[in-house]
């Protein structure tokens, strides 16, 4: 079994991928869009399984039914998580009237959330102040305008480039005292307020599968794209304790994992 990390390298993920095609490996995983568009460009005939994203937004499949190339495994999903993450914020924190926006316009379908997010927080009269993160000095520089912007709470978009930053992005709210609605369960476990999102952890176990149908015979072509079926909502005490904020008791009540 061989490993290649880009180390938040966008631009070296496409010679990981030629590296792979040319040792002409069984099956390439990868558990970022960018990273199976990469590997795509790579091959056509070595299959790829997918952890992450949404494939048929990036043309990466035909259909969840039949992707009909060779990619295929898992989507997040994670557009369709963008309102129920702006209603959670809202009920945890109801003054939160200004909310910075974190986004990586690196990835296409961070961009397509981040407009969802906008939609869904206008029936919230929320107003979201847009941060476009390129590279990490952005993270900084977005928390730096947020006592300027009147900033109330965080709300995290996931990407790739937010996952590799997480400490960053959790110690910098901290920091400022925000209340944090992120995607995945990683920055509530680094001292992020609360998260909703699927089990990721599950997506892995699942891909495991795909992995061993695709050994034994089976062509990515003919093996549907999957979708989550655990999401988890997971709160940090801790984390509300430090930042001066109350958890209200229906929002507990319905957290799948809490921090003490």
């Amino acid at each position: 079994m061989a490993y290649r990390y880009a180390e938040g390298r966008i631009d070296r993920l496409q010679e990981l991928a030629k590296e792979f095609a040319r040792d002409k490996v069984d099956v390439i995983v990868t558990t970022s869009t960018i990273g199976a568009q990469a590997a795509r460009l790579a091959t056509k005939t070595i299959p790829i399984v997918l952890t992450s994203g949404s494939p048929l937004q990036q043309g990466l499949a035909d259909s969840l039914a039949k992707p009909g190339g060779n990619v295929t495994g898992l989507t997040v999903l994670p557009s369709d998580l963008s309102g129920k993450r702006v209603e959670l914020l809202k009920e945890t924190v109801p003054n939160a009237h200004r909310v910075a926006t974190l986004w990586s316009s690196h990835d296409m379908l961070s961009t397509g959330n981040f407009k969802e997010t906008q939609d869904a927080a206008k029936a919230f009269a929320m107003q979201l102040h847009s941060f476009e993160l390129r590279q990490a000095e952005d993270i900084d520089k977005a928390f730096a305008k947020t006592p300027k912007n009147r900033v109330d709470a965080v709300l995290v978009i996931i990407s790739p480039f937010v996952t590799l930053h997480s400490k960053r992005i959790v110690h910098l709210a901290l920091k400022h005292r925000l209340p944090g609605m992120y995607p995945t369960r990683q920055f509530v476990e680094e001292s992020g307020l609360m998260a909703y999102g699927p089990l990721i952890s599950d997506l892995y176990y699942r891909a495991a599968t795909y992995i061993d149908k695709i050994l034994k015979g089976a062509k990515p072509a003919d093996l549907p794209i999957e979708q989550p079926t655990k999401f988890e909502l997971v709160v940090n005490l801790k984390t509300a304790k430090q930042i001066g904020i109350t958890i209200p008791p229906n929002v507990l009540a319905r957290a799948d994992r809490v921090i003490r």
